[in-house]
């Protein structure tokens, strides 16, 4: 059984994959703060602020593979307080790679795809990035260190969402949560994205490390849509009310940071590599009310220790 390490294990990218993967890979999930309790794979607490704490972690867990998904990716806050993003989003990923590449541990690197500027869409991996605020700039940065250091990882640009520990890290859970309280919210009509489901998006990762895949690689929905049409999709899929969503433009919007408006990218290249096509929108959604319906945003609040 291949031995999987896991950055960022409490996060919403991370513990989905964590609880994926248990059974199938023996699992070690780095957290910081999350104890877990419960979990069905091993827990390891590491401060990744602090230089070396990731090559000890990795010389303690002996993984086959690592996913490294921690991130600080709270794009607001990383305008407010610059030196956390650039040690987590920019530094950290370089001694990530670093120390995988000496090791001879196969990596993926999770990135953005707010990398690009939005203004034309359609970006391919070969497409020049022009990140526009202080956590794309980071987050780019982090790219660049992971290529210098340990040129055959793998680095997925991505945007995704899906149930969270807490119930506050995705777009998916905004709307819902908000929605279901009866809660009216906003919708922008002019930022356009391709987001995937968290557990699809683990599937592929594990599907990329197994193949050996190397360099950058787009790790979308092969379908794109605006953030207000994801609110409505997500309304409508789950009975809540769709005119408490008020459609609004991100320009509008008051937000600490610039948003990319026009994030569609292409999955040609992952598609060819994977030989199987991208999930779609409606598939990623059927998922996420398949997983509410199961309880698996009350399993996740168990982990955290709230019911």
């Amino acid at each position: 059984m291949k031995k999987l390490l896991i950055t960022g294990a409490s996060g919403l990218l991370g513990l989905n994959l964590s609880l994926a993967a248990a059974g199938r890979y023996e699992v070690t999930g780095l957290v910081n703060q999350h104890a877990l309790p419960g979990a069905p794979f091993t827990v390891l607490q590491a401060d990744l602020t602090r230089p070396g704490e990731f090559a000890r972690a990795l010389k303690a867990a002996k993984p086959d593979w690592v996913v490294h998904a921690a991130a600080l990716a709270n794009v607001d806050a990383c305008e407010k307080d610059p030196a956390a993003s650039a040690r987590m989003n920019a530094d950290l990923p370089g001694e990530v790679a670093w120390a995988c590449c000496e090791a001879g541990v196969r990596l993926v690197h999770v990135s953005t795809d707010a990398v690009f500027d939005g203004v034309a869409g359609g970006y391919t991996e070969t497409d020049q990035p022009n990140p526009q605020g202080v956590y794309a700039r980071d987050k780019l940065a982090g790219e660049r260190a992971v290529q210098q250091a340990y040129p055959e990882a793998a680095i997925a640009r991505v945007n995704f969402y899906g149930w969270s520990l807490q119930g506050q890290r995705s777009l998916a859970e905004f709307f819902y949560y908000n929605l279901a309280a009866g809660r009216p919210v906003r919708g922008f009509t002019d930022v356009l994205f391709c987001p995937l489901h968290a557990g699809a998006l683990g599937e592929i990762l594990l599907e990329m490390l197994a193949r050996g895949l190397g360099g950058v690689y787009h790790v979308l929905s092969r379908e794109h849509q605006s953030k207000y049409a994801f609110g409505m999709a997500l309304a409508r899929r789950f009975n809540l009310d769709t005119d408490l969503i008020d459609p609004i433009s991100v320009f509008d919007s008051g937000l600490v940071a610039k948003r990319s408006p026009n994030l569609t990218l292409s999955v040609e290249r992952i598609e060819a590599a994977l030989g199987h096509p991208m999930p779609t929108l409606a598939e990623g959604l059927e998922r996420l009310h398949a997983e509410w319906q199961s309880g698996f945003p009350q399993r996740l609040k168990r982990l955290a220790g709230e019911g």
